[in-house]
């Protein structure tokens, strides 16, 4: 399934923990972030996983992020859901990015 992760971000200390999320690390078995979609302002993040259960991921990005950020996790409804790979977005996290 896939499961939608709306973070508020209280701190920005968020994004240096969140980059165990970009690359899975230690994520229940299955669960892989698809999307990573960071507001300009660092104010609220979006991310889209496959996951096997929406409870797991909310505790795994819970316990990743602490207090630094609030998560809300839901499964996306996959019927009428769409999505197209938006041009000028890279397909991996800059922690796997090889130099150009």
């Amino acid at each position: 399934m896939y499961v939608v992760v709306h973070h508020t971000i209280r701190s920005q200390a968020a994004f240096e923990r969140g980059l165990r999320l970009q690359t899975a690390e230690g994520a229940p078995a299955g669960a892989r972030v698809v999307q990573f979609l960071p507001a300009v302002d660092g104010s609220t993040v979006v991310c889209l996983w496959e996951s096997g259960s929406v409870e797991a991921l909310q505790r795994y990005v819970d316990k990743m992020l602490g207090e630094t950020s609030v998560n809300t996790c839901y499964e996306v409804a996959a019927e009428p859901a769409f999505a197209r790979r938006p041009l000028g977005l890279a397909t991996e996290p800059i922690s796997l990015r090889q130099p150009v």
